[in-house]
């Protein structure tokens, strides 16, 4: 099954037509073979062409009148002509698609990606531990086409860099409107360790201030767990602001940096008080607080729930809490000083020149987004650039479940780390029939590889001059599955490229941390392309652009699904082809739409809750 994120083997469906192909062309040529002489078949040993009858047709031929004998020959020579034109055509076609030669134009560059496009999948090595894994089998012949189309330089589509703007536009932001008294707090305290990265806490801490509320509670300021994935001590305000925190939401519920001093010597795990989040359903609806959560806290004065993270429902919940969760999101949660610093200089250097401020800058830097701004006669006109979120580090390919055509050595590689990291999953797999890779990739369920994530650039219609930041460039397979992505856009940059390592520093053995500069960079872009739509990252990041955007600040989610059809048909599928479908694929999802039932406010803002229409 190909993977809709990693190179992972051709779909069996495809692998019998590259066979036939390459059989047949092999017969074609190899005059040595028994069996492309017998499949020739003779004319001698055929029993509908023999001796006879060919003797016969000389004699009705000699026979003919001289004029028509002429005509005869004239058509033949006709034939003939016509015949070897096609069969050069023909020729010339296979070494276009096979051997991808360089186009034909005369810049050096354009000849050069061409050839890395197809050198990348045919000349990787791969290495244990991620380390040069071998790009994805089956898609240089579809990179040295997407190479080709890129050098000769076409005109961007018009609606590439922009969302059905009109629609879009009679959004405004509102959550930030009250009309309810302050809550005291007075049932008692609510602690949260919030659980997985950045983003995931990130909802979890607006889900807790939501509970609170509901429960007329005071929370404590949240702490995050550690977690062997991500590896990274970060506490909520080495991320966040917590004065702003806790005076923005002061109008909604109360919050306190700890327990009064007499309940942080109680034994919350014996008393009753400590609920995880095996103890509740996903998304639990506020009833299940106030029958279940409500009796522990006016009991014992406190609650602690560990692992918190997902688990309150979108529908239904009432209007008033629904424009909280929102409030906090989008309002309540900044990041610290030395984060919006850094970030700013990020964007300066992503936009080479600045000469006003970006739409959302304000609201992601704070006041450091003065300092992208540049006065006088070195201010120009900003570079426009495209972020696009690579979701394809380890632990997404391994919960996955895909194949991304490392064969055995990366099965094994992939089986130990779930059992590390996902034991519950790696059990699940030795004990129940799954759906098999091939499956889960035909139903779009596996993330996008890098080299289908660049043919879907290249598809859509992006320029090989266009300026691509791609966020979470750690990569499995390392760094060399950037190749595919370089080859066909050289202005390709990560963060660790455009920041020294002197600015990085300060966010080393920090992941959540960098994760707030790739949130950064993704959500002030002029377009933004997401690879995984269930990537919380990407969800928050297409939600914060819906909010704050004014409708212009598209967003790409490709639908995987249909994606994944697509790639199917990369040994056969013609260029032209391929553009046109693609394009359709993505024109689909980019109408602007409000919020489904039972959807998450954060990924879709635009619902009477969170923003306000003007029209």
């Amino acid at each position: 099954m190909v993977s809709a994120s990693d190179g992972l083997p051709l779909p069996d469906r495809c692998g019998p037509i590259a066979t036939r192909s390459a059989s047949f062309n092999g017969a074609l040529y190899s005059s040595s073979s028994p069996t492309s002489r017998s499949r020739q078949s003779s004319p001698v040993h055929s029993p509908r062409v023999g001796p006879s009858h060919l003797s016969s047709s000389r004699r009705s031929r000699s026979q003919l009148p001289w004029y028509r004998r002429k005509r005869l020959k004239v058509v033949v020579a006709l034939v003939a002509l016509l015949g070897s034109l096609f069969l050069v055509n023909w020729i010339m076609l296979a070494s276009l698609q096979h051997d991808a030669p360089n186009p034909p134009v005369s810049k050096a560059s354009a000849q050069l990606s061409i050839r890395s496009a197809v050198s990348l999948s045919v000349s990787g090595k791969g290495n244990k531990s991620g380390k040069g894994k071998k790009p994805q089998k089956g898609y240089q012949r579809m990179l040295a086409l997407a190479a080709h189309a890129l050098a000769e330089d076409k005109r961007e589509p018009k609606d590439l860099w922009q969302e059905p703007l009109a629609p879009a536009s009679t959004w405004r932001p509102c959550s930030d409107l009250r009309i309810w008294e302050p809550n005291e707090g007075k049932n008692g305290y609510i602690l949260v360790t919030a659980n997985g990265g950045i983003n995931q806490q990130r909802v979890a801490v607006c889900n807790a201030v939501v509970v609170a509320r509901l429960l007329n509670s005071t929370l404590v300021i949240p702490k995050f767990m550690y977690s062997s994935v991500w590896r990274d001590v970060s506490q909520f305000g080495d991320i966040y602001q917590e004065e702003h925190f806790i005076k923005y939401l002061t109008p909604d519920i109360r919050i306190v940096h700890e327990l009064p001093k007499e309940l942080q010597s109680l034994d919350l795990e014996a008393i009753g008080s400590v609920v995880t989040d095996v103890d509740m359903v996903k998304e639990a609806k506020p009833s299940f607080y106030l029958k279940n959560i409500l009796p522990i806290i006016l009991k014992n004065q406190v609650v602690h729930f560990v692992g918190f993270g997902n688990r309150l429902a979108f529908d239904p919940i009432p209007f008033e809490l629904q424009r909280l969760r929102c409030r906090c999101n989008f309002h309540a949660l900044q990041f610290v000083p030395r984060i919006q610093e850094t970030g700013a200089l990020l964007l300066k250097r992503l936009r080479k020149h600045e000469g006003l401020i970006g739409p959302l800058d304000r609201y992601l830097l704070g006041p450091f987004a003065e300092s992208v701004e540049e006065s006088g006669n070195n201010a120009k006109k900003a570079s426009k650039y495209l972020a696009l979120h690579l979701r394809f580090e380890i632990d997404m390919v391994s919960h996955s479940l895909c194949e991304f055509g490392g064969g055995e050595e990366e099965r094994k590689e992939l089986d130990a780390y779930r059992e590390i990291h996902f034991p519950a999953l790696a059990q699940l797999k030795r004990t129940t029939k799954l759906p098999s890779p091939s499956e889960l990739r035909a139903e779009g369920l596996c993330p996008l590889t890098p080299e289908e994530a660049v043919l879907m650039l290249a598809g859509l219609g992006f320029n090989r001059k266009t300026h691509v930041f791609v966020a979470g460039s750690n990569l499995y397979g390392g760094r060399s599955r950037l190749v595919a992505l370089t080859s066909l856009y050289p202005k390709l940059v990560t963060k660790e490229n455009l920041l020294s390592a002197a600015e990085l520093e300060p966010f080393a053995n920090y992941s959540s941390q960098l994760a707030a500069l790739d949130f950064i960079g993704c959500t002030a872009s002029d377009a933004f392309a997401m690879t995984d739509s269930g990537s919380q990252l990407s969800s928050l990041v297409s939600g914060y652009r819906i909010y704050y955007g004014g409708g212009r600040m598209p967003t790409i989610r490709p639908n995987k699904r249909r994606l994944a059809s697509i790639f199917m048909k990369n040994s056969t599928i013609e260029w032209r082809v391929f553009e046109q479908r693609v394009r359709k694929a993505i024109r689909q999802t980019k109408h602007v739409q409000t919020r489904p039932k039972a959807r998450s406010v954060y990924r879709y803002p635009r619902c009477k809750e969170c923003m306000c229409r003007t029209d």
